[in-house]
């Protein structure tokens, strides 16, 4: 079955021009287009979509309307997933969006749309509970970091370093057990040192998981993320 796919964007050359790239895509249906949060709020109502493809700012308030939205949806429609895209490469409104979960979340620039394999790949993954930030998004945040003397990256163990290093390629902890021939319980024991260590402790764990992603990308050398 074909991913349906509500989109939002109050331009009309930009909501045209992706709907017409995404007819090229096989197992994407975009089964309805918006220009506002509340066309947005109305089309998912009545076509029950898979994914909801929205632009971050949109009448009426052009503030962050994509971003509340995704946040409404976890609510009523936890399954809907939700891609934002925006013209904004600043690591605190991808945050904003994983605040309450990464899962069936993705954040991409708008400039990705012209990458198709891209968009859709962000479309399929949502679609399953996955999750896509852009790496522009973590260029940024490795921009701020590098303002800082010292990564805390560097106060992990060199196992704690190789497990984090699985968490920031989307493992769960079954994956990475099997992959770092450990047990489940050494893994969680690891993870819980991990978010300790980086100051992540009051989060909820898959939110943690994304920080944690995070600040390892960005301690990594450019040729190796």
């Amino acid at each position: 079955m074909a991913i349906r796919v509500v989109l939002a964007d109050d331009s009309y050359i930009v909501r045209e021009g992706v709907r017409e790239l995404l007819k090229a895509i096989d197992d994407i249906n975009v089964v309805a287009t918006c220009a506002d949060l509340d066309a947005l709020i109305a089309a998912v109502a009545s076509e029950h979509p898979d994914v909801v493809l929205t632009d971050i700012r949109m009448p009426p308030t052009n503030t962050d309307e994509g971003i509340r939205m995704a946040e409404q949806l976890r609510r009523t429609d936890p399954s809907i997933g939700v891609v934002v895209l925006s013209q904004f490469a600043d690591a605190e409104y991808a945050l904003a969006l994983l605040d309450k979960g990464a899962a069936g979340r993705a954040y991409l620039l708008k400039e990705r749309v012209t990458d198709l394999d891209q968009l859709a790949n962000a479309i399929r993954e949502v679609a399953r509970g996955g999750s896509v930030i852009d790496l522009k998004v973590v260029e940024n945040l490795i921009a701020a970091r590098a303002r800082h003397a010292r990564s805390p990256i560097a106060d992990l163990t060199p196992r704690e370093t190789e497990v984090l290093g699985e968490v920031a390629q989307g493992k769960n902890n079954a994956a990475i057990a099997a992959n770092l021939h450990l047990t489940d319980r050494a893994v969680e024991k690891h993870i819980n040192s991990i978010f300790s260590k980086l100051g992540l402790g009051d989060e909820q764990d898959v939110h943690r998981r994304v920080r944690a992603a995070l600040i390892y990308l960005a301690a990594q050398p450019p040729d190796m993320r």
